[in-house]
């Protein structure tokens, strides 16, 4: 009798999930990765009102950027995957182009020519090729035989290099690596053979010293200096590595406390509220509290994965993987920066430190995710 009842129940049960789970799949929300943005979004909200000096605006304003990128996220989940490889093209196009107009008419600010102002509002179109770029990749690489030959991985490359040496010219030498690795990354997935891999290296190799004397500019060979040997300058390009290290090593296991951290709060950190926000946290919360973040960071790594094998197409597997490992290396360089184990290169730490434009950026390219994960489940289900 217990048995029969079991078996009779069994299929209520089964609707029951079906139903729930559809009604995320007629959002083309992942939940999951929602869940986890939700943690980490609402982890930087606590953080930044300490790192800002308890300030209600910055933490006003944050939140008000981060409802805006769920918004945004949500309206990309909505479109098809067939319709973003079929206007990539024309969306690098449009991004080259304002890239192009920053040259002639941006606006300039701390020596860097990077913006565009237009009907008083005020952007950065190199955050735009984070996203044009990755798609407009994966888009040609998917139509073609993968392997890519030759000739697909020159016009590739075209398409990664021109709008890289335009951020490079603002200058901005963070975001042009960034924007470079989303559209590499696309190359590398699309499972580029090793012959290429390795004289790639090598062509790499043998640039360093034409680009260490002849692109780039004083302050950028400086932070390499400084990165070396920070003590050479504590007083000047050293005191930012040197007061960040400290915070974090002052931090130990369990922190001083939420709000209790003295080197943002008597104002030795600098940036402490953006590139520096890790530091901030490693104080107040400790190795423990870096090793909280890291995980969230982690699991968030590993859905992107999971969404990105699952996916049903090869552009949908190239854009899921190549947003992907692009979230990684803002992790890894804004980590190790901080921590001095690279260049200080302005690079955010994603969804925790404060800013505008480049969150916005990055819940659209959650959304890309989200449109490749519910667009392989509506097809198998």
């Amino acid at each position: 009798m217990a048995s029969q009842d079991f078996i009779r129940r069994m299929p209520e049960a089964s609707r029951d999930l079906q139903r729930r789970s559809s009604v995320w799949l007629r959002l083309h929300i992942d939940l999951p990765m929602l869940v986890l943005l939700l943690a980490l979004t609402t982890f930087g909200l606590i953080v930044l009102y300490s790192a800002s000096g308890e300030s209600r605006y910055y933490v006003e304003r944050q939140g008000k950027i981060f409802m805006l990128g769920y918004a945004a996220m949500f309206v990309v989940a909505q479109v098809k995957l067939s319709t973003l490889a079929r206007w990539s093209f024309w969306l690098w196009l449009f991004g080259t182009a304002l890239l192009t107009l920053v040259i002639f008419i941006g606006v300039g600010a701390k020596g860097a020519q990077r913006w565009l102002s237009l009907g008083g509002f005020r952007f950065q179109p190199a955050e735009l090729m984070k996203i044009a770029l990755p798609l407009v990749t994966a888009a040609y690489l998917s139509q073609r035989q993968l392997p890519p030959r030759f000739k697909h991985i020159f016009w590739t490359l075209v398409l990664v290099g021109l709008p890289t040496v335009l951020i490079i010219q603002q200058p901005d030498l963070g975001t042009s690596l960034l924007v470079a690795f989303s559209g590499l990354a696309v190359l590398f997935l699309s499972g580029l053979q090793w012959r290429y891999i390795l004289t790639a290296l090598g062509l790499v190799l043998a640039s360093l010293w034409p680009m260490w004397h002849f692109v780039l500019h004083d302050y950028q060979r400086q932070r390499v200096l400084t990165l070396l040997d920070p003590e050479a300058d504590k007083l000047g390009a050293g005191w930012n590595i040197i007061q960040s290290k400290t915070a974090i090593g002052s931090g130990g296991l369990e922190g001083k406390g939420w709000m209790h951290g003295t080197q943002s709060h008597l104002d030795f950190l600098p940036e402490g509220h953006t590139d520096f926000i890790i530091a901030v946290l490693a104080e107040e919360f400790g190795l423990y509290g870096v090793l909280a973040l890291m995980g969230i960071y982690i699991l968030i790594i590993g859905r992107g994965l999971v969404i990105a094998v699952n996916a049903q197409d090869s552009f949908g597997r190239l854009l899921a993987g190549s947003i992907t490992l692009t979230f990684f290396i803002y992790v890894f360089v804004n980590m190790g920066m901080v921590s001095g184990l690279l260049p200080v290169v302005g690079v955010p730490l994603p969804l925790v430190s404060y800013g505008g434009t480049a969150m916005l950026t990055l819940m659209v390219g959650f959304g890309l995710l989200m449109a490749v994960s519910t667009e392989q489940r509506r097809l198998t289900v």
